[in-house]
């Protein structure tokens, strides 16, 4: 270990004080040039610095005619008086003195001082002037040289020094001292991954809002805290979250219950209809709302004539997101029916407790639990939502689109990365609710067996009156999608309703690079998301290690986390050495990756805890190494968890927004951005055609999810009478 240190430290030496000298032999060179044109005259001087230092930002010149034995004596000529004053404080030093004597002697000489100009630290050069005609040495040129360049090496060499040691320390104490170093090594790999993409990003951000020109302070928060409109953006994105979450779970909860508890048709079509807006682009149903709600809409300006109708702003909102969303809770809810064990429902009816009776001190008790993780989830995700405020919002104020526009309209990260904080509060809270209360709350009905068939609640005239709300949502729906559709073959929606190919054949012409670059860079995410997620939950299952608790709040997280804030986080983190990621592939791709990654690890963990360890103990015994137990034993039995891990990772990389909006560059681009900028030049023909294409590639990646994992019917409830 000692010795490994000593080679480092030797390499470290040898790479700096090698690049040092290459950078004073640059900066020599750099001085005799410039004292090659200086003129003998002192009237010419002033002129002459002035001129040198408009054409070169790399050093700032004083020039000292004479020397002070000389019987004139020594003249200064600064060029400013920022310059003047930093010479007459430097002047009786002792490394001054040193370099008045060497330019005497005809030497150059660089002492290890550094002095600051206009905010930046410079290197210090004393060079000797000669005259024209003579030859002699006439005074010294004082030359002041950036070393921002020679700082940063330093910077990098030290970074690369203490992150090799710290690897190699990490490396041997887990092949020295672990039992299964196969193991630690993957643990170690996994809190490298998250201290890196997760932690540090997040450091960076938090970091930058108190900093204020490369000092503490709190004028950033401050300033946020004291002005209105944020205030304002910030009740708006709660009281959006409260409505969103109310309707929502409302809806959820109507679905879930009419699909789970009465004996209806076609579940499996109202099934896939209430999933179908959690799978496609986020403002899919924002672009239908406008084409059909807008200023030009068809309902409001071609049919009804409306005058004074606007559906910007809260409202608007609301709707969009219920839409939306919902299918969260839908999705909580279905399990949660489903789970609650009919036999007591049976005993309270046997008692002569009326359906109503019955429903309501029985069933919905039991169903709390996720009523209350439902709310929590859909608000969550409310107030992260950037992509529909950003063209719905109107003159309504949210936090997300605030710090949007601070950092894309005013390039003042410091501000975005701040009101992403700020933003990051009641959506941590929310989200630590959930995770840490409400799905550890169960009412549990112990009966030993459980019941294949859930009683039906419902009579006769409340089915229908449940049905029709259910019918006019789904009618509601589908008329959104098939407005998106629709919107394909009109001209020009709002003004030209004539049927056209144009849209199709102009968008595809301008967004086929678009379309390849999403599918390219989602490709490459979403293998190394499932098997990272696979891995991460194998661990966290079955392996007890220090720090556990640790690296699934870590893995968690991103979760949690606004897209906005993980956007201006990873500008931050990756535009700078060691990392430079920005404007590459590469940070799109780790994006997806993280952002993606909890929910894939708990798929996983909810799929290995039905699996009895014994079986991968035994294969242990038999002499398997865990990546063969892995490959051969946990990844068959996860395998429906880990297709849909697959396809869930695919899927939301290619309808991300909030944090990619930050990452594209003109290599990389993403077609949810695309669509995004064409809706805002109310290019809305060119819209609807890549989102009709965004949402076909979605739903055929779930077909082929469906053929794959298929549930069993064995296992399928039935609903009595």
């Amino acid at each position: 270990m000692l010795l490994f240190a000593a080679i480092l430290f030797w390499i470290n030496s040898s790479l700096t004080d090698s690049f040092q000298s290459l950078a004073d032999g640059r900066q020599r060179k750099t001085a005799v040039a410039a004292m090659g044109s200086a003129p003998s005259g002192d009237d010419a001087i002033e002129a002459w610095l002035k001129r040198i230092s408009s054409q070169n930002d790399e050093f700032d010149l004083i020039f000292l005619r004479g020397f002070p034995e000389d019987e004139g004596g020594m003249r200064a000529f600064a060029g400013t008086p920022e310059l003047e004053e930093l010479l007459g404080s430097y002047e009786g030093t002792r490394s001054f003195a040193k370099g008045l004597e060497s330019s005497m002697y005809d030497e150059v000489f660089q002492p290890s001082d550094r002095l600051t100009v206009r905010g930046e630290t410079r290197r210090v050069l004393f060079a000797p002037a000669h005259d024209g005609e003579t030859g002699d040495i006439v005074g010294t040129a004082l030359f002041l040289i950036s070393s921002s360049d020679f700082d940063s090496f330093l910077t990098l060499m030290r970074g690369l020094f203490i992150l090799a040691l710290v690897i190699f320390t990490a490396v041997f104490a887990v092949a020295t001292y672990s039992r299964d170093p196969v193991t630690g090594f993957i643990i170690l790999g996994l809190f490298t991954i998250v201290a890196i993409f997760v932690a540090y990003p997040l450091f960076e951000a938090v970091r930058l809002t108190f900093v204020q020109e490369g000092r503490f302070s709190l004028e950033i928060w401050r300033s946020i805290l004291s002005q209105k409109q944020y205030l304002n953006a910030l009740q708006g994105s709660i009281e959006l979250g409260v409505y969103t979450a109310t309707a929502s779970t409302a809806v959820g909860f109507l679905f879930a219950f009419v699909i789970s508890r009465t004996g209806i048709r076609g579940k499996r079509f109202l099934s896939a209809i209430a999933t179908l807006p959690v799978i496609s682009p986020p403002f899919s149903l924002t672009l239908s709302i406008i084409l059909l709600f807008g200023n030009n809409g068809l309902i409001t300006r071609q049919l009804l004539q409306l005058e004074g109708f606007s559906i910007y702003g809260l409202g608007g909102l609301t709707v969009v997101q219920t839409m939306g969303m919902f299918p969260i809770a839908y999705l909580t809810m279905i399990g949660v029916l489903e789970g609650i064990d009919s036999t007591l429902e049976d005993a309270a009816m046997n008692l002569r407790a009326t359906r109503w009776e019955t429903f309501r001190t029985v069933t919905l008790p039991l169903s709390v639990p996720g009523l209350l993780s439902s709310w929590l989830l859909v608000f969550t995700n409310s107030l992260a939502d950037f992509a529909n405020p950003l063209i719905l919002a109107g003159n309504f104020r949210v936090l997300s689109v605030e710090s949007y526009m601070e950092v894309t309209g005013m390039n003042r990260l410091g501000h975005g990365a701040a009101l992403s904080l700020l933003l990051l509060m009641p959506t941590l809270s929310a989200f630590l609710v959930q995770r840490y209360w409400v799905s550890r709350r169960s009412f549990v009905t112990v009966t030993g067996k459980p019941s294949a068939r859930l009683t039906d609640l419902v009579s006769p005239g409340l089915k229908r009156v449940l049905l029709a709300a259910m019918f006019v949502i789904i009618a509601f729906l589908l008329s959104l999608y098939g407005t998106i559709i629709a919107g394909c073959f009109v001209k020009n929606w709002g003004i030209d309703y004539s049927f056209s190919l144009s849209n199709i054949r102009e968008a595809f012409e301008r967004g086929w690079r678009v379309l390849l670059d999403t599918l390219t860079l989602a490709g490459m995410a979403t293998p190394i998301a499932g098997f990272l997620a696979m891995i991460a939950a194998l661990v966290l299952t079955r392996k007890n290690f220090p720090g556990k608790r640790l690296l699934d709040m870590l893995i968690l997280t991103p979760f949690a986390l606004p897209g906005t804030l993980v956007g201006i986080s990873y500008i931050l983190a990756f535009n700078k050495a060691p990392l430079i990621l920005v404007g590459t592939g590469a940070i799109i791709v780790i994006n997806y990756v993280i952002r993606e990654l909890p929910v894939g690890v708990e798929a996983g963990i909810v799929s290995l805890r039905q699996i009895d360890p014994s079986i991968e103990e035994a294969a242990a015994d038999l002499g398997a190494d865990v990546p063969t137990i892995f490959r051969t034993i946990v990844l068959p039995l996860v395998r429906p968890a880990f297709i849909s891990s697959l396809s869930y990772t695919f899927v939301r990389s290619m309808t991300a927004v909030s944090a990619v909006i930050f990452l594209i560059s003109a290599k990389w681009y993403h077609l949810t951005v695309q669509i995004y900028n064409f809706s805002e030049c109310l290019r809305f023909g060119l819209a609807s055609v890549l989102a009709t294409t965004l949402i076909v590639i979605v739903l055929l990646t779930f077909a082929l999810l469906h053929v794959l994992v298929r549930k069993n019917e064995n296992l399928a409830k039935t609903v009595s009478n």
